[in-house]
């Protein structure tokens, strides 16, 4: 029997949380056809930010990148309540990270990182995916990080 992506979750000490529920006018996640959309992801960790500010002032680096993995649990919690099984995922197509940053920062990829290495960790090649990462000035809640993504399921 073959890993699942529940099994290297697991494997990675991870577990995903109840998926959010949509705070303004839309909906977590849309499926058309094989395509699953996800609305974008807050770093929410037990219903709470696991940080506030901006990257290149109060949130360093490698906490924007913790921040982004926990984006991308919750685009997998999403991905979860939508279709059921993360087994259905066949492909992650693409993901669009938004970096809350200083006008000087530059590091947005190595943030984006954290999203990326956790979907290729749980999805194998699958998971490898094309993206862009985008620095912003705000976002809401005062986040550092969000996360969309658009997957291909079976």
């Amino acid at each position: 029997m073959s890993e699942t992506p529940q099994d290297r979750l697991k494997a990675l000490g991870l577990t995903l949380p109840q998926a959010a529920a949509p705070v303004a006018t839309y909906v977590a996640a849309v499926q058309t056809g094989s395509t699953l959309v996800v609305s974008g992801q807050l770093p929410l960790v037990d219903g709470k930010l696991k940080a506030t500010g901006k990257l290149g002032a109060a949130i360093s680096p490698e906490t924007g990148k913790e921040c982004a993995q926990a984006c991308l649990l919750n685009v997998l919690a999403q991905v979860e309540a939508a279709i059921g099984d993360l087994s259905r995922v066949k492909r992650v197509v693409r993901l669009g990270g938004f970096i809350a940053c200083t006008p000087e920062f530059t590091q947005h990829a190595a943030v984006m990182n954290g999203a990326s290495d956790l979907a290729v960790a749980v999805f194998g090649d699958a998971g490898r995916h094309a993206r862009s990462t985008i620095g912003v000035p705000s976002l809401p809640l005062d986040a550092p990080v969000e996360v969309e993504a658009i997957l291909e399921i079976g």
